[in-house]
């Protein structure tokens, strides 16, 4: 499916101005790993934080504003519409993130594996 130049521009942007969750998460743990990690990847009208194509996860990590009720409106329709695509949508706070690093490492790992191997 070939994405908007608005979306492709966004995600570039994103990419670029990580949140320093989302960078601690990409340069100490995800890039080191043996498999591909595609981050603030474009897949249909969303913009995941990022994708794992061998498992088919998509990992986001949520800030403040995921609380707000639109908010997590919009995030249980995104997740509704990638797991209507066969995705595991993997979704940490911000928080959890903050207090459980090496936790939400296992759980992606553990979630992985399972995928591959299923």
């Amino acid at each position: 499916m070939k994405h908007s130049e608005s979306m492709l521009r966004n995600s570039q942007s994103l990419r670029t101005n990580m949140t320093k969750e989302e960078k601690h998460l990409w340069y100490d743990f995800l890039k080191l790993q043996d498999f591909i990690v595609k981050r603030q990847y474009v897949i249909d009208r969303y913009i995941l934080d990022f994708y794992i194509p061998a498992s088919k996860i998509a990992i986001e990590l949520d800030g403040a504003q995921h609380y707000e009720q639109t908010n997590r409106e919009n995030d249980a329709q995104r997740d509704a519409f990638l797991t209507e695509r066969g995705m595991l949508v993997l979704r940490y706070t911000n928080i959890d993130f903050n207090r459980n690093f090496d936790g939400i490492c296992q759980d992606i790992l553990n979630n992985h594996s399972k995928r591959i191997l299923d």
